[in-house]
């Protein structure tokens, strides 16, 4: 529960290895498919550097990472307002991740993504203009799904 909105809405702890050599930097788009269509976006996160591994627990909800990763907004931006929280009193990022929140049983697809460039885009980007930026440079991809069951 520590990483729902059931919890303290961190992000989680994430790790991997075995990218392409070529790879210049790296993406992660968190979904919701079973969300109303098209789904919804827990977290756009992009231009993560190539040599990065991991991703520590909690990340702060800040466009712009200390070593230049960026993070996009996320579809609570368009349901919410800046400074509302969830019912666990956890806050709910505008950027950034936030945490599986469903009225039911839902899977939630982290999608890593290794990238032959650096993205041309600015803090705060969207998942749909991330996904049109990486075209052409995909290189390979990793897909992890986890499930979530609400405890209300």
């Amino acid at each position: 529960m520590r990483y729902t909105c059931d919890g303290a809405n961190l992000s989680p702890p994430l790790q991997w290895s075995g990218g392409p050599a070529e790879t210049q930097s790296l993406a992660l788009l968190v979904t919701d498919p079973d969300s109303q269509p098209p789904g919804f976006v827990h977290w756009v996160i992009y231009n993560i550097p190539s040599t990065v591994v991991s991703l520590p627990e909690g990340l702060p909800p800040e466009a712009t990472l200390p070593d230049g990763t960026l993070q996009g907004t996320n579809d609570f931006a368009l349901y919410v307002g800046e400074g509302e929280t969830f019912p666990s009193g956890a806050p709910i990022n505008l950027i950034g991740y936030d945490g599986p929140c469903p009225p039911a049983r839902h899977r939630y697809v982290f999608t890593l993504y290794a990238l032959d460039t650096l993205l041309d885009l600015s803090a705060g980007a969207t998942m749909a203009e991330v996904v049109q930026a990486m075209e052409g440079h995909v290189l390979n991809q990793a897909e992890l799904v986890g499930l979530y069951t609400p405890q209300r």
